[in-house]
């Protein structure tokens, strides 16, 4: 199963969230208001979509995801590739490498990740 779509305003919510779970709805939307400026109503709309889309859980005022950083990062990866290069890594990769600066070292360390991925091994 892939990981349910996450919005950009969701997906910040989130990352105060995966930073502080377990956490109490309360100081979660403290937390909202002092990091994104959200009021109380808001940050509950948020949590009670975001439960409805199986994204988190809201058990006796604690919240807790339900679905990583990773999950989300690599379901919007694959949207990417998938609508905007057809699918295809190497057009992604090749559309990236052209308008960012890679170092030696991130170089280094993608060479070691396609090289384990040969090899079968998991991160």
């Amino acid at each position: 199963m892939s990981a349910p779509k996450i919005f950009e305003s969701e997906y910040r919510f989130c990352l105060i969230l995966w930073e502080n779970e377990p956490v109490g709805s309360a100081r979660l939307a403290a937390l909202c208001k002092e990091k994104l400026g959200w009021s109380r109503t808001t940050t509950y709309t948020v949590i009670r979509r975001l439960s409805d889309r199986g994204v988190l859980k809201n058990e006796h005022a604690t919240v807790t995801s339900l679905v990583s950083k990773e999950e989300v990062q690599a379901a919007e990866l694959d949207e990417l590739v998938e609508k905007t290069f057809e699918g295809s890594l190497p057009a992604f990769i090749a559309a990236f490498t052209k308008h960012q600066k890679i170092s030696d070292a991130e170089i280094d360390a993608v060479q070691k990740m396609i090289d384990r991925f040969r090899k079968g091994e998991s991160e």
